[in-house]
């Protein structure tokens, strides 16, 4: 080998090294103190795109995590409301099942003030959950979770919890309960377009100078005699509520010393009559203000709460004219013959048929000037015979006569059935409403456990690339630093043997 003066190779060589040595300490210290295996993307390009993916993935599923545990909370909210729901539910029932029992002697107007409360705060408290009809819960709610990036499966990455339509809205009117009460039934006016009486605002009633509302209540006595009384409201200047008015009228109908039948609003805020003695209500006005009537004046009601026939017709019997009308009841016949000593007018005919039917329970109203038709509390039949001429109620001809069974809303237990039906219809409702929110809160506590398993083991994935092995690292920071300092050794031989040449100059 030669010597030389101007190259020192084996310096340049330990150079080398020891720059190569001191990157090598440098990267091994950077690694311990970051903690991390790679620090610049020349580290590891690739490892650092698959080590930044995961992290993105973990920052999606952390977020996620805590939308999970934020719709959990609101599902719970819901579900806490919908059991509140489902008691005043309980409650409702109870209070329906009280007005259903025949033998309910209390004031079902007290039952039914509850139970209209309860309707209320049952809406209330829908709205205050934003489940009821177009609330904000009331729809679709979408959860995104994450941790689906690699899916091929579409909507993986959210949970849906379907609580759209109304079949999921809670409110009473969604339930079907808003127009339900547990007031005694009731028979609307015939004819009637007065459907504002429970509004407190409007006013009835109301005359300029003087008026009055009239009705002309016919009704079976104790005794099974019908009798006819008139009862008057007298109007007053400025009016009165509506339901002042039926206050007014019920006080009427009491010193007119009728009893078992009295006035009340309907849930469809008209005017009805109830009682089981009921049989006929004929209603006028006269000098009302346009607007204050209660009741359409001219209209009239039989007893819904009773069997009966459609008002049949009346045609006048001459001499010789007969016809027998057989009624059927309680398994007694019941016969009535008509002539023309007893049938020559209207009012006659319907004296004459009470008096065949006095015991049967069975009942002859006259409608207007040449109608009459038969009621009763229980089931009855009719047959017509044959008319010998033209004279006839219902029928000249042999027939039986349709008899209508009672409409249920308008017997004193009537609207309370209907009722417990529709709570019953409400609680099968709700508790589909509250099996979609159970499914929710399982789906999201499925999402959150699922969410966190991924994190832990995207972070482990992560770590495995982007981390530093500390045991390795600490190896070879010791073994860097013994390079390194062997380096500087031989680097100092390195540059002190060109000094060799000095000794051949001396010579």
């Amino acid at each position: 080998m030669s010597i030389s003066i101007q190259t020192n190779v084996t310096s340049l060589m330990a150079q080398q090294n020891l720059s190569s040595n001191q990157a090598f300490e440098s990267q091994t210290i950077q690694r311990l103190t970051s903690g991390f295996r790679i620090n610049s993307s020349g580290d590891d390009a690739a490892g650092l795109a698959v080590a930044n993916q995961y992290r993105a993935d973990i920052a999606e599923l952390t977020q996620g995590v805590r939308n999970a545990s934020n719709g959990l909370t609101q599902l719970q909210i819901v579900d806490g409301g919908l059991n509140n729901v489902s008691q005043m539910l309980d409650r409702m029932k109870t209070l329906a099942a009280q007005s259903a029992s025949g033998t309910f002697t209390g004031d079902r107007g007290t039952l039914n003030t509850e139970y209209q409360k309860v309707i209320t705060e049952i809406t209330r408290q829908a709205a205050n959950i934003n489940l009821n009809a177009g609330g904000s819960f009331n729809s679709i709610l979408n959860v995104y979770i994450g941790g689906g990036r690699t899916s091929n499966q579409a909507g993986s990455t959210q949970i849906n919890v379907d609580l759209s339509g109304s079949s999921n809205a809670v409110d009473a009117g969604s339930l079907g309960l808003g127009s339900t009460s547990v007031i005694g039934g009731g028979t609307d006016f015939a004819g009637n377009t007065v459907a504002n009486l429970s509004d407190s605002n409007a006013k009835f009633n109301n005359t300029l100078t003087t008026g009055d509302t009239t009705f002309t209540i016919q009704y079976a006595d104790a005794s099974g005699s019908v009798q006819t009384k008139t009862v008057t409201v007298n109007a007053s200047v400025g009016g009165e509520s509506g339901a002042q008015f039926v206050s007014d009228l019920n006080a009427g109908i009491t010193t007119a010393g009728i009893s078992g039948i009295a006035a009340q609003i309907g849930t469809n805020g008209k005017l009805q009559f109830t009682g089981g003695s009921l049989l006929q209500v004929q209603a006028t006005t006269t000098g009302l203000v346009s607007g204050s009537e209660p009741v359409t004046s001219g209209t009239s009601l039989l007893n819904g709460g009773n069997y009966q026939t459609a008002a049949g017709a009346w045609v006048t019997f001459a001499s010789g004219e007969t016809q027998a009308l057989t009624i059927t009841a309680g398994g007694t016949n019941y016969v009535a013959s008509l002539d023309n000593t007893n049938a020559d007018t209207i009012g006659h005919t319907v004296t004459a048929l009470n008096a065949a039917l006095a015991n049967s329970g069975v009942y002859a109203v006259q409608t207007d000037s040449t109608h009459i038709a038969l009621e009763g509390p229980s089931s009855f039949s009719v047959s017509t015979g044959a008319a010998s001429g033209s004279g006839n109620l219902f029928a000249t001809s042999a027939g039986a006569v349709a008899v209508t069974a009672p409409t249920n809303s308008a017997t004193s237990t009537g609207n309370a059935l209907n009722a417990i039906t529709a709570i019953d219809a409400a609680v099968r409702a709700l508790g589909l409403v509250q099996g979609k929110v159970g499914t929710g809160e399982n789906q999201l506590q499925y999402a959150m456990q699922l969410a966190q398993s991924q994190i832990s083991s995207f972070s482990g994935a992560q770590s495995s690339i982007r981390d530093a092995d500390v045991a390795a690292e600490a190896a070879n920071l010791s073994k860097a630093q013994v390079l390194a300092q062997a380096s500087v050794a031989a680097l100092v031989q390195a540059n002190a043997m060109p000094q060799a040449v000095l000794a051949l100059l001396k010579g």
